[in-house]
């Protein structure tokens, strides 16, 4: 038995967002430590079969941390360490944020997923892009996902994106633009032609680059497919599908289904990778595909529905440490198996 899975029950009686706290401080206590470069030996796979260009960026493995893991950037150095070949961090908006009231992170176990309602709980962009100018940052490719401050009225919001864009880019190998999390009063309205386009222009007409756009998965796909051919065409440079759902699967088990916010984890897989899908055949944009990865399994369906690359946040909840180390030795033996070469010989197999 793993450490993890020995301490697991103990980490699982206590509150989610404790928990949380706890692992955080941990990881913040063995960066820039000895104990960093202990954890990349262990966990680190190092395969030139596993590395993908994407963005304009090298990324030494295709799995990375997804936004809201590491809200503040307080340790991308320590998440490099257990294996991720990139970590985003955010979602940073342009004031400091106390998000909504506790509790807001719930467990649905049975599920093997979360719900939150965190409401972009962070320290601002004005100390976070310092933070991240003034870090050690690690030798993965570090994106910024940037949301709304709750404070801001709609109309407002491209001066909002642009303001935190700005604190922040420096730092950033690529900034992520969050239009779709369900935790910010009427944060999915942005998610229309013309809110995303009027945010998008004032961000590229300052010179914006390696910059992406994060798609829910609850946006019909004639409006998914608005937002692809948009992004394309004003030359964004990725997109990552997706973000959590408020859909609630008739299939789920654990009571915590009845709570409000972004359902994440095992029960979004299949719609996370049919929307990586539709987004894949519609644009040869690189796609970061997110929901539902535990297993190296999970990562190489969205690979083969054409995501160049993958987020977990869950998975690594769930499955602990290892959870990266797993997945990429797990996807060497998957590429061996159909006679792939490179994750990137992979990418978008499965389309027609």
């Amino acid at each position: 038995m793993s450490p993890y899975r020995a301490i697991k029950p103990l980490l699982f009686s206590l509150p989610a967002e404790t928990v949380h706290g706890a692992v955080s401080a941990g990881l913040a206590a063995v960066q820039g430590t000895p104990v960093e470069g202990v954890l990349a030996d262990r966990y680190t796979v190092d395969d030139p079969r596993l590395r993908v260009d994407a963005f304009g960026q090298r990324f030494d493995n295709p799995i990375g941390i997804a936004a809201g893991f590491d809200k503040n950037a307080r340790v991308p150095r320590a998440l490099a360490a257990v294996g991720f070949g990139h970590v985003e961090v955010g979602g940073v908006t342009a004031e400091a944020q106390a998000g909504n009231p506790r509790p807001r992170l719930f467990r649905l176990v049975e599920d093997e997923a979360l719900v939150n309602r965190m409401g972009f709980n962070n320290d601002g962009a004005d100390v976070i892009g310092d933070r991240l100018a003034r870090t050690d940052l690690p030798d993965v490719p570090v994106g910024v996902n940037i949301g709304k401050s709750k404070s801001t009225p709609l109309e407002e919001a491209p001066a909002d994106y642009a303001y935190t864009y700005e604190r922040v880019a420096d730092a950033a190998d690529y900034v992520v633009v969050n239009v779709s999390s369900p935790n910010t009063p009427g944060l999915r309205e942005l998610q229309s032609r013309d809110a995303l386009e009027a945010i998008l222009g004032r961000l590229l007409d300052a010179g914006a680059d390696r910059l992406l756009v994060k798609l829910s998965p609850d946006l019909a796909e004639s409006a998914i497919a608005d937002a692809v051919a948009l992004s394309e065409n004003l030359g964004v440079d990725g997109l990552i599908a997706t973000n959590t759902t408020v859909d609630r699967p008739a299939s789920l088990a654990d009571s915590n289904r009845e709570e409000d916010g972004g359902l994440s984890g095992r029960p979004l897989e299949p719609r996370a990778t049919q929307v990586v899908r539709f987004v894949a055949e519609r644009t040869s944009l690189p796609i970061v595909g997110v929901g539902g990865v535990f297993t190296a399994e999970d990562a190489y369906r969205k690979i083969r529905a054409g995501a160049s690359l993958v987020q977990l946040y869950t998975g690594f909840v769930y499955r602990g440490p290892g959870t990266v180390r797993a997945i990429n030795e797990g996807l060497l033996g998957l590429l061996d198996r159909d006679g792939f070469d490179t994750i990137s010989e992979a990418v978008g197999a499965d389309l027609e």
